[in-house]
């Protein structure tokens, strides 16, 4: 049976960062609610704040060191298969040369590799995991630092390439707001409200409702708009099993698709007067007045007429329905667009008829291509062995074997199946490309024509799939592979080598994760012209175990780090500080590719008193 966790982290207090006012009741609030009403076990949700208790003996302070510790712990001794994991943090992100880091409560903003915690290193972990993950993160920009830049465009890259349930609080180039008065951040408190309201029980809900209110209360408290990003995984969308099921026996209410015209109607309009207070989009800052909200408005359809009628409203005092949510069955990023102004009708006429144009344009092209592909289709259905070479039988030349007309025809078929990939507009280098191939040549029936060639597409495309998802093994990007191998299905013919291959990769993922880790500490030692700093990075980068991943990489580190050891000795040797480039050069460890000209050195050193 799977279990459900949550740890939910929230950072007011920075060490060189401005305050955030809500940070922590939204981490608080959030592990609370999962706790006492969606059926988590409250040892199994842990809050990590700025006055969060310990847990046992071990700091709930929100460091990187400590976050990155509990993650570790709990994947080694706790989490299972398909176990499922709320993680949220709110707090600030940074983008710092195209890469996004979440910062703990010591971050530094001009120290951003150092002190942030990488985001793809942390999915990537989660994904090997193979845990049933969704991260939540409602976090800020950085304003007048080196990192002040839009953060969020590759947590969004990496979530679709991982298939990871996420969602963002805004959009990369928007901005994340809190209020006093909610008392939470805006994408919070509507995150809250939709759980509590039934609203949360799938992806799919929870994306619907957090779009739609998220703007509401933007415009509700005169605040530049914020549109949450979601990405939706393929491979699952119920969060919550609990409210899940009691769903199921809800009757579904009818929904008309005019009545997503009542999103217009119930947003409050913003007067002259306090559009200028819309320019406070930081969050922290002191939240506006703003008027009484315009009562939200249902649209309902009376005859040939659209009659308005009141709704009621939400605890956080917007109208939460009035939208047509669509079902979604496969993964997909929600990028919502700021609220529009309405168009004159003049325009919408002319857009309306120019996309009648290209509409009927796109359809006849479409109708007279698949005319001339069923024409093609008919001939060589009708004359399978025209051809002469087909009727004459293929002539062996004396010097070529058995094996090689059998690579040569491998190789054609291989060529067949990679002309018909373009065909379709899809690339040999991605795996989802692949996949969607497969899917669609799985469409064609036996006995249909193309059949054979079809059924022949898919055993090569397949083995694309595990032939990319090895070479990514290769280059260490364990998550991206399993993601990739995972597409092979169970009718495919690599099937089995693919399921064997994601538990050898992801064990070797997780050592490669951890001893990442131990070479990234043991580099963050290191302070140039201390010898001492790189010996004791040496004794930390000497933990990675001989065969696993990463161990090259740490052996040559060490050999680099103890050649630094004997050019400090030698520097130091050569202005005249014999005793300090003894003691520096016996700094070297043994083992090491500097050990025996650091041992000849000291005895040089030695002869010379």
């Amino acid at each position: 049976m799977a279990n459900y966790w949550a740890i939910a982290i929230g950072i007011n207090q920075y060490q060189l960062f401005q305050p955030l006012s809500c940070a922590q009741a939204d981490a608080e609030a959030l592990e609370d609610f999962l706790a006492k009403e969606a059926g988590f076990l409250p040892k199994h949700c842990l809050v990590m704040t700025d006055t969060s208790p310990p847990i046992a003996d071990r700091s709930t302070y929100p460091t990187k060191e400590n976050i990155l510790l509990l993650l570790e712990d709990l994947a080694a001794t706790s989490w299972q298969p398909e176990d499922y994991l709320w993680l949220f943090f709110s707090g600030y992100g940074v983008n710092y040369k195209g890469k996004d880091y979440l910062m703990p409560a010591e971050g530094n903003p001009e120290l951003v590799q150092e002190t942030g915690i990488e985001l793809r290193s942390l999915m990537q972990s989660l994904q090997l995991a193979d845990l049933n993950v969704l991260l939540l993160l409602d976090i800020n920009r950085a304003f007048g630092t080196q990192a002040d830049a839009p953060v969020g465009e590759e947590t969004i890259e990496l979530a679709q390439e991982l298939q990871l349930a996420t969602i963002l609080s805004c959009q990369p180039e928007q901005f994340s707001h809190e209020s006093s008065e909610l008392g939470h951040g805006f994408f919070t408190a509507a995150l809250l409200e939709a759980l509590r309201s039934g609203n949360g029980s799938n992806l799919a809900d929870l994306e619907s409702y957090l779009s739609l209110i998220v703007p509401k209360l933007c415009h509700h408290h005169w605040r530049p708009i914020q549109n949450p990003a979601t990405i939706i995984p393929s491979r699952q969308q119920v969060i919550l099993p609990k409210l899940a099921m009691e769903s199921d026996f809800q009757p579904e209410p009818r929904i008309y698709p005019e009545e997503s015209f009542a999103v217009a109607l119930a947003a409050p309009p913003l007067d002259d007067s306090s559009k200028t207070s819309a320019t406070q989009g930081r969050r922290g800052e002191a939240s506006v007045n703003s008027s009484q909200q315009a009562k939200g408005q249902k649209v309902q359809e009376s005859g040939s007429r659209l009659v308005a009628q009141p709704m009621p409203e939400t605890s956080l005092g917007v109208n939460t329905k009035g939208r047509f949510i669509p079902n979604s069955s496969k993964g997909y990023v929600s990028r919502l667009p700021a609220n529009q102004p309405s168009i004159p009708f003049w325009k919408q006429f002319i857009l309306w008829g120019g996309g009648s144009l290209l509409v009927a344009g796109l359809i006849a092209v479409v109708f007279l291509r698949n005319q001339e592909t069923f024409r093609i289709k008919q001939i060589s259905t009708a004359l399978p062995n025209a051809t002469v070479s087909d009727r004459t039988p293929p002539v062996r030349p004396n010097n070529q074997s058995s094996a090689q007309i059998a690579s040569s025809s491998q190789s054609k078929k291989r060529n067949q199946a990679v002309l018909d990939l373009a065909k379709m507009s899809l690339r040999q280098t991605q795996a989802s490309d692949l996949s969607m191939a497969i899917a669609t040549a799985r469409k064609i029936k036996p006995g249909e024509p193309l059949y054979e060639q079809a059924q022949e597409n898919i055993k090569i495309w397949s083995q694309m799939i595990l032939d990319l998802a090895e070479g990514r093994v290769k280059q260490r990007q364990y998550a991206s592979a399993i993601a990739a191998a995972r597409l092979i299905t169970k009718d495919e013919a690599p099937y089995a080598k693919a399921q064997a291959a994601i538990n050898l990769w992801r064990l070797e993922g997780k050592q490669y994760v951890s001893n990442k880790t131990l070479l990234d500490a043991a580099n963050a030692l290191i302070k140039p012209e201390q010898a001492s700093t790189y010996n004791r990075a040496i004794e930390v980068a000497k933990k990675v175990p001989p065969g696993q991943p990463g161990f090259d990489a740490a052996q040559k580190s060490i050999d680099n780090w103890s050649e630094k050891i004997l050019d400090l000795a030698k520097r130091r040797a050569a202005e005249g500080e014999r005793n300090a480039a003894i003691a520096t050069a016996a700094l070297v460890p043994e083992e090491t590719g500097a050990y025996e000209d650091a041992q000849d050195a000291i005895q040089k050193w030695q002869k010379k008193y």
